[in-house]
């Protein structure tokens, strides 16, 4: 399960991001690989952040898509995201590269981190794969500022695609940062990396979905709290609680207004709020993204996201996918 712990004041801050929503100008794309390009987003007095925290952009679209923050977070004056271009995507990556350039202006939340570096680790090993490397990217700078123990190893299909190299190259020259191309014959084998976990060191991995549960087998042994990681798509059925045969209608009810309404078998929470004028923000629907992330007071939930570790899991939902094991389940809405 990924590690929120650090992230529940910011979870219970979620309802406010959009009605404090930061204005921001794009002030300079660049290419930095194939299919990806990144964005440096300014303004004046910007909320400052930590390595692993991601924000909202808010597209002029209506889309509310999450990026992660690649830049170092002592830079106050910005903020920078890399975005992919994924074609099979869901649109969000398509109308970024197509109609974000510089001098745009779009709103965006502030910083969440949901993956944050334990400060108390000894050593860091940190694992890319493809566009995974964005979050990790700010934790190599900021473990290059604090002169903190690291090394990164990252996969990806091609040097053409490989992001960052400018940064990368000379760690790597240093054997600080090992690089593995699938086109020249690039396979690590990850139970040989992680066959032996340093006392205090923690290991961070972000990635596809599939490239995930490979390094998480290979880490399974590794002491609880130790390992990170964090998901850009839905996990599998091992990292949630799976749905059963068949779903049940339940009751949801808001704590703010009384109002009770029964979700069906083959509905969402979401979408019958949104039948009953009821807005949610949401994004992925998968329960991996965590914009819909809400406090619940009443009802035993069954949660079915991968963003939500066990102590947040006592106060906190992903309404898109969750479902209610007793009911009702009483939003704090």
């Amino acid at each position: 399960m990924m590690t929120v712990a650090a992230a529940t004041n910011s979870i219970g801050e979620r309802h406010e991001n959009r009605k404090t929503a930061i204005a921001v100008r794009v002030a300079d794309v660049q290419k930095i690989a194939e299919d990806i390009y990144s964005y440096e987003l300014a303004a004046d007095g910007l909320p400052a952040f930590t390595a692993g925290s991601h924000i909202d952009l808010y597209l002029p679209n209506g889309l509310i898509r999450q990026y992660s923050l690649c830049n170092d977070p002592a830079e106050r004056h910005r903020y920078v995201i890399a975005v992919q271009r994924e074609q099979e995507g869901r649109g969000g990556s398509i109308y970024i590269h197509e109609n974000l350039h510089a001098g745009c202006e779009l709103s965006i939340s502030a910083p969440r981190n949901h993956f944050p570096l334990e400060r108390s680790a000894r050593r860091f090993t940190f694992i890319a794969g493809g566009i995974g490397v964005t979050p990790l990217a700010a934790m190599v700078k900021t473990c290059l500022r604090e002169q903190a123990d690291f090394h990164l190893h990252y996969c990806v299909r091609s040097r053409a695609r490989a992001a960052f190299m400018e940064t990368l190259l000379p760690l790597a020259a240093k054997g600080r940062v090992s690089l593995y191309f699938d086109d020249e014959g690039g396979r690590p084998d990850w139970a040989e990396i992680l066959k032996h976990p340093g006392e205090g060191e923690h290991v961070y991995y972000c990635g596809p979905s599939g490239f995930l549960d490979i390094v998480g087998a290979a880490s399974a042994h590794w002491p609880a709290g130790h390992v990170h990681f964090e998901r850009f798509s839905a996990g599998s059925p091992s990292s949630t609680e799976a749905p059963g045969e068949a779903d049940e209608p339940f009751d949801v009810r808001l704590a703010q207004s009384g109002e009770t309404y029964t979700v069906g078998a083959d509905e969402t929470i979401v979408e019958v709020l949104e039948r009953n004028g009821v807005h949610v923000d949401v994004s992925c629907e998968e329960g991996y993204c965590g914009t819909c992330m809400t406090r619940y007071v009443g009802g035993v939930p069954e949660h079915r996201d991968s963003v939500l570790d066990d102590a947040n899991r006592k106060n906190y939902v992903m309404v898109c996918c969750a479902r209610a094991k007793q009911g009702p389940l009483v939003l704090d809405i």
